[in-house]
């Protein structure tokens, strides 16, 4: 499978130090923590540790910057939703996260991560709403969708797609398995398309 050009640009830990000195467009990466984040990350970009994979869920602080092939930055988002933080932590990534998603001039997509073995919760509902109010551009994908089978799969995307039916923004529902790969070549032309880039070889 042919190298994936990734490497880390630069963090941001509060919303008021976005980097600057870029122009290219951002896709952004944000779901409940343990959701599998960072191992879809890794995959999507053919990588081992681009994103850190952990068993501790709420391990990414911070936004995190990866150039892409030169041509559109990822942006690694912290997750929501975890318990096991102080509360004062948990506003201040809610903050960090929602004044990035809602006011980022280059944000051009974001991808919303849901664990598909599992009904949405009423946070990944509020992100969805948030996301429509703000007019901004995003795709649901479904992650660990290998330990489902394929009726199950179908099931599950049928719910999403229905309730975010009457959405203007949504651009589509797409389980994923960071495992078997499922949907990584659907997301990547997602991508491409979303960030007006050239047909290239991913």
């Amino acid at each position: 499978m042919s190298s994936i050009r990734a490497a880390f640009f630069t963090a941001a830990s509060s919303a008021t130090n976005l980097p600057t000195k870029t122009i290219l467009p951002e896709v952004a990466f944000i779901g409940r923590s343990n959701v599998g984040k960072s191992s879809l990350i890794n995959t999507l970009v053919n990588r081992n540790s681009l994103a850190h994979v952990s068993t501790t869920p709420g391990k990414t602080q911070q936004l995190n910057f990866y150039s892409i092939e030169d041509t559109w930055m990822l942006v690694d988002m912290p997750g929501f939703g975890y318990a096991k933080v102080a509360k004062t932590d948990r506003q201040a990534w809610h903050d960090l996260n929602y004044g990035y998603l809602l006011h980022r001039e280059l944000l051009q997509l974001t991808c919303v991560l849901i664990d598909g073995r599992h009904d949405p919760m009423p946070i990944d509902m509020e992100l969805i709403e948030n996301l429509e109010n703000a007019g901004r551009r995003y795709v649901i994908i479904l992650t660990k969708c290998d330990k489902l089978s394929s009726i199950q799969i179908t099931a599950r995307q049928a719910q999403i797609k229905n309730a975010v039916k009457m959405c203007d923004y949504c651009i589509d529902v797409l389980p994923y398995s960071a495992r078997t790969r499922m949907g990584r070549e659907q997301l990547w032309g997602i991508i491409k398309r979303e960030t007006k880039q050239q047909d290239t070889q991913s």
